[in-house]
């Protein structure tokens, strides 16, 4: 499928102009170094989200066709729904699903809402995202690496369940590659896995790591590159290894949640969130493993190695240009946050 043979997607600028109110700033709904995301009302009463690439962007037309072409051919329930493109001169416009409860960060990491997120519904949430990779790695025609798996990179919608967003970085392989390099490093601190990060090579089981990431985050309640113990700030993956070792994984545990019957489960989800997150990529599970864990508490879990260490030093040694990192991923469609 190319852009070309894909009209009945394909709208005219001037509707989704209407749609968005001449994209006025009271339907804006956030902006960064890609443009600017909105949200519109089609002529249908239909509420979409409509990602608005900037001119000077940094998503170029390569990467608009890899995202409008990467998720044409998407269909789970787990991924956001790509609704239509629009192209006309400069413009570059890209027109999804709206998703009414935004996007995972906005709830795990806010003080107040992290409390509506039960351990029954995290776990849910969880599961979701692991079979939306899962498609993305096995199950689809492709070998698609996601390359920027994050909790604002995870929509919710009116039921909570979550589906995997922003595909502008993903890279898609034949069903036998798995694998690739890069000297361009794209995607978000504190989620990369260290041979991404160190030397540009990425595969499946680099998206495992951020997983692996983003568990702990859901059962923390915090972001990794701001975990907080005590009085001081600490690694999010340093102290989860160490108080499994140490054998107080409760300790790492959201104090929001009524723990109760479900501490085995969380225990173990720990657990799978360590073996994603093992320095030695042969080490960490595949996806298929991961949803089989998740879903079957029959399956024995091996013992997990001591995890990837992220430091100031190797953040700066490494990464030779830090600012492009974290910029490139100002705007993502997961700013679809309703006012």
């Amino acid at each position: 499928m190319d852009i070309g043979s894909s009209e009945s997607l394909q709208y005219n600028f001037s509707i989704i102009k209407a749609a968005t109110n001449d994209f006025s700033e009271d339907n804006k709904l956030g902006s960064g170094g890609f443009g600017a995301v909105y949200k519109g009302k089609l002529i249908d009463g239909t509420e979409v989200a409509v990602k608005r690439l900037a001119g000077n962007s940094q998503q170029g037309d390569t990467e608009f066709k890899n995202e409008v072409l990467l998720v044409l051919k998407l269909q789970h329930r787990n991924l956001v729904r790509l609704l239509g493109f629009s192209i006309e001169g400069k413009e570059r416009l890209l027109i999804y699903e709206f998703l009414p409860n935004a996007s995972l960060d906005q709830f795990v990491f806010d003080q107040t809402k992290r409390i509506l997120l039960d351990w029954e519904t995290r776990y849910n949430i969880i599961k979701g995202i692991a079979k939306g990779l899962l498609y993305l790695h096995e199950d689809s025609r492709l070998t698609i690496i996601h390359r920027d798996m994050k909790a604002s990179n995870v929509l919710l919608d009116a039921e909570m369940n979550p589906k995997i967003a922003d595909f502008g970085m993903a890279r898609l392989f034949k069903p036998e590659e798995t694998q690739g390099d890069t000297s361009r490093i794209v995607g978000t601190y504190g989620y990369m896995a260290p041979e991404y990060v160190r030397h540009g090579h990425f595969s499946v089981k680099s998206d495992v790591f951020s997983f692996g990431v983003l568990v702990l985050e859901m059962v923390t309640g915090q972001q990794n590159q701001h975990f907080q113990h005590g009085d001081s700030l600490e690694d999010l993956l340093s102290f989860a290894w160490k108080s499994w070792r140490n054998g107080t994984p409760s300790d790492i545990i959201d104090p929001t949640l009524k723990i109760g019957p479900s501490l085995r489960d969380i225990i173990r989800t720990i657990h799978v969130g360590l073996l994603c997150v093992q320095e030695n990529v042969i080490n960490r599970p595949t996806m298929a493993s991961i949803v089989h864990m998740l879903h079957s508490f029959s399956v024995t879990l091996s013992v997990p190695s001591e995890p990837a260490f992220f430091d100031s030093s190797m953040k700066t040694s490494r990464i030779e240009n830090p600012t492009t990192i974290e910029s490139i991923n100002e705007v993502t469609i997961s700013n679809f946050i309703p006012r």
